[in-house]
């Protein structure tokens, strides 16, 4: 049943009237586990040289061997962020400067970064309107002969259509990243999302499913690949020598190692991916009921074979059917007290980086520079559904930040029907 009270917006009660908790998936275990490292005296045990230590401590293999088994995978690699892990990734599958990468505009900006990071050129593309992810229809249009790789997004915690992805690049001989910051946990046809692609990977950021603080996990199958990984991981240059390895390209290494602590930690935070993921899957199914019907207002869907992990939950709005912009929806819900709550969300190719297409130094490399084998566009209308999303039709709850009990979820319901109950009130004086 709506309810027709009047809006806080318009003067009436709020339908939240107190702060949600800060996710925290923080428990005894893992406050035990940092405790005993720090009484170990070991914080670390890296070693920037071809050494016993090169791969770090007994923490950090033991928590990399955890997430071998549990994603089943022949290699896992921690890093100190995942945007680290991106660096990485770019630079162990051989990318020159001026090759092309494809990725997603509607991403976070370090999905980019890591490629001109290397001195690589992002070519933006277009994303299907419901999943968010990448439309392989775009990718496939968006290939030169400079196309190196595809950086596939799984992006709010859904995954991008693998299968179609891996086939367009098992045709054109590129490799695929799996940038799964989002979605540790989710599946795609029987698979862990990021396990697809010959390098994935996941966030350990604080407001990620499980987290470190910072840190983050490469993934892949591929031992050179791993390897290379590892190296660049730390102090690539300083060890290839005495490692005997002959392949120099992009062995320029970096301190990208995680901590004893945050390996700890993580161990921890494994044996609970698996809940925290259900406790989001539960919360967002009860989300899909509490809204359904209500007039221009589209849930996340699900594709078939797969599973979402809901970092965010995203919908889309149809400003027409409403009567009402998103600007003043947003306006409205935060009235009612509804928290997390956010309307565009990236649209890469339109930041200033980009649009001025200037990166290193104030001369515009790479793009001005011989390495850039062609003029890539960044203008406005080369991603028409993130560019519509991002204008006016997106809109997103991140239940990542908080504790999200059915009581809560009820109480978000409650919100959203309530200004849907009055969106005539909320159209009077709209222009």
């Amino acid at each position: 049943m709506l309810n027709k009270q009047k809006l806080a917006l318009l003067g009436g009660p709020k339908a939240i009237d107190r702060p949600f908790v800060r996710y925290n998936p923080i428990g005894a275990e893992e406050v035990q586990a940092a405790k005993a490292v720090v009484e170990s005296g070991v914080l670390s045990q890296f070693i920037g040289a071809w050494h016993d230590d090169f791969n770090g401590g007994p923490k950090v293999r033991e928590f990399e061997r955890a997430c071998e088994a549990y994603f089943g995978v022949r290699h896992a690699i921690t890093v100190n962020s995942w945007s680290s892990g991106l660096t990485a990734a770019i630079g162990a599958i051989g990318i020159e400067p001026g090759d092309e990468v494809i990725v997603s505009p509607w991403t976070m900006c370090a999905s980019a970064t890591a490629i001109l990071h290397w001195n690589a050129i992002p070519v933006f593309a277009d994303i299907e309107p419901d999943t968010f992810c990448l439309d392989p229809a775009a990718v496939e249009a968006s290939i030169t002969p400079y196309t190196k790789a595809i950086m596939a997004v799984d992006i709010f915690g859904h995954s991008a259509n693998m299968h179609a992805l891996m086939d367009i690049a098992a045709r054109h001989g590129l490799k695929v990243i799996s940038d799964t910051a989002q979605a540790p946990g989710a599946t795609y046809h029987g698979r862990y999302a990021g396990t697809l692609a010959h390098v994935g990977g996941y966030s350990l950021n604080y407001h990620k499913h499980i987290h470190t603080g910072e840190g983050g996990i490469l993934v892949t199958d591929d031992d050179v690949l791993a390897e290379r990984m590892r190296m660049i991981r730390n102090h690539a240059e300083a060890v290839v020598a005495d490692r005997g390895w002959d392949d120099l390209a992009n062995m320029i290494g970096y301190n990208f190692r995680l901590g004893e602590i945050e390996s700890a930690m993580g161990i921890e935070q494994l044996k609970k991916l698996a809940g925290f993921v259900g406790d989001r899957q539960r919360a967002a199914q009860r989300l899909d009921s509490g809204l359904a019907g209500l007039k221009g207002l589209r849930t996340p869907p699900v594709v078939d074979g797969c599973t979402h992990a809901y970092y965010v939950y995203a919908m889309t709005l149809d400003p027409a059917v409403l009567g009402v912009p998103r600007t003043r929806l947003l306006e409205a819900l935060a009235a009612e007290g509804v928290q997390g709550l956010s309307g565009a969300y990236q649209n890469l190719h339109l930041l200033p980086m980009y649009q001025k297409k200037m990166a290193y130094g104030s001369k515009g490399f790479p793009w001005t520079s011989d390495i850039c084998h062609r003029d890539v566009s960044y203008a406005k209308g080369i991603c028409p559904v993130a560019e519509e999303l991002n204008d006016s039709s997106y809109m997103g709850f991140a239940m990542c930040l908080h504790q999200l009990s059915d009581t809560e979820i009820d109480l978000l319901i409650e919100a959203f029907r309530k200004v849907w109950a009055n969106l005539s009130a909320l159209a009077e004086g709209v222009v």
